[in-house]
C-alpha cells in the first residue's frame, strides 16, 4: 500500500511541477506515443517527494531526455524512486 501511495503522491506532485522543469513529466497513456531511452534512479533520499520528483528530473535532463514516467517508488527508510526517459 505504501508503495501505491507514494507512486501516486509523486505522479500528483510531476503533474504540479509540470512547467517548471526541462523534461516533462508524463503519465502512461502519454508515454505510449514516446520513444523510450532508458531508466534513472534517486536513492537514499530523504526528502519530500518533490524534491525526489526533482533529483529525477535532473537525471532526464542530464540524459537529454524530453520526458519521464516514474516506474517505481518506495519508502523503506529512504525514499527509491525510478523514472523511465523518452524522446
Amino acid at each position: 500500500m505504501k508503495v501505491k501511495t507514494t507512486i501516486a503522491a509523486l505522479s500528483v506532485l510531476s503533474a504540479l511541477s509540470f512547467g517548471a522543469f526541462a523534461a516533462d513529466s508524463v503519465n502512461t497513456e502519454q508515454a505510449q506515443n514516446m520513444q523510450a531511452m532508458g531508466t534513472v534512479s534517486v536513492s537514499g533520499v530523504s526528502a519530500a517527494p518533490m524534491d525526489i520528483n526533482a533529483q529525477l528530473n535532473q537525471k532526464a535532463e542530464a540524459q537529454g531526455a524530453k520526458a519521464y514516467r516514474i516506474v517505481e517508488a518506495y519508502n523503506n527508510g529512504n525514499y527509491h524512486a525510478t523514472a523511465e526517459l523518452y524522446k
